[in-house]
């Protein structure tokens, strides 16, 4: 079942500890299986882990959480070879598309590789709901800040630009993060974009932001934009909190 319109919902979040998982399932995830709207059957949700080299471990605790959450889990790992032979109809299937977190410059180059840039944007447009963490969260704008190259932050600009707009991702909890970010777009390297603190995700519908949403009492979202003095101008938006 499609969404109404292309739906994305870019997060720093979307997990949280558990007591008895490695992770589980957070807010945030949640509201993006619940964007697509599945009644009468299980909401088919696939799992991409490409960020992180498709990690065994991950892939499991997701299968853990999917059948705890009542869905219809599968994956696509790309490493050592892709585990469908049907890529494109395996994901114009699904109702949501959930991306890890990790190397988005790895995460673009398998992509390429494989022809999934073109394949998520056919599903972007069909309907399905896309979502993600971190990586998965810049790798659907134009670009971000990433530590895919080392520990010092630098900028990826070939991002698969469904969204226009540039992504900072753990605004509050990496302290690099922020003002990279801002002198990036003040400086032109990126276009104007959003960002989130750790638990806040940015609800885009088409190529417009709908949203800020937030699962932690405190995350925030920003508007970040070039100055008229060739600085950087971030403006805190309206944040709805979902539990």
């Amino acid at each position: 079942m499609p969404a109404d319109e292309p739906t994305i919902l870019a997060t720093s979040g979307g997990i949280r500890a558990s007591a008895r998982l490695d992770w589980e399932v957070g807010p945030l995830t949640r509201y993006a299986v619940e964007l697509a709207g599945v009644t009468g059957r299980a909401p088919r949700v696939c799992f991409l882990a490409t960020a992180c080299g498709d990690d065994r471990r991950l892939i499991a605790a997701f299968y853990e959480n999917a059948w705890r959450e009542g869905w219809a889990g599968s994956h696509v790992a790309l490493l050592p070879m892709p585990n469908i032979a049907d890529l494109a109809g395996h994901l114009l299937s699904q109702d949501v598309i959930w991306v890890w977190g990790g190397s988005v410059a790895g995460l673009l180059a398998l992509w390429r590789l494989h022809g999934l840039d073109a394949v998520m944007r056919d599903a972007w447009q069909a309907g399905v709901v896309l979502t993600g963490v971190s990586a998965g969260s810049i790798c659907w704008h134009a670009g971000g800040t990433t530590d895919s190259f080392g520990p010092e932050l630098r900028p990826v600009t070939n991002g698969l630009g469904l969204l226009p707009w540039s992504n900072g991702v753990h605004h509050d909890s990496e302290p690099a993060r922020r003002p990279l970010f801002q002198s990036l777009i003040a400086d032109g390297t990126l276009p104007p974009g959003y960002a989130t603190d750790d638990g806040a995700g940015l609800l885009y519908r088409g190529g417009e932001l709908a949203e800020a949403l937030a699962e932690r009492d405190r995350a925030g979202a920003y508007r970040v934009d070039r100055g008229r003095d060739g600085g950087a101008v971030e403006t805190p938006l309206d944040v709805r909190r979902i539990h």
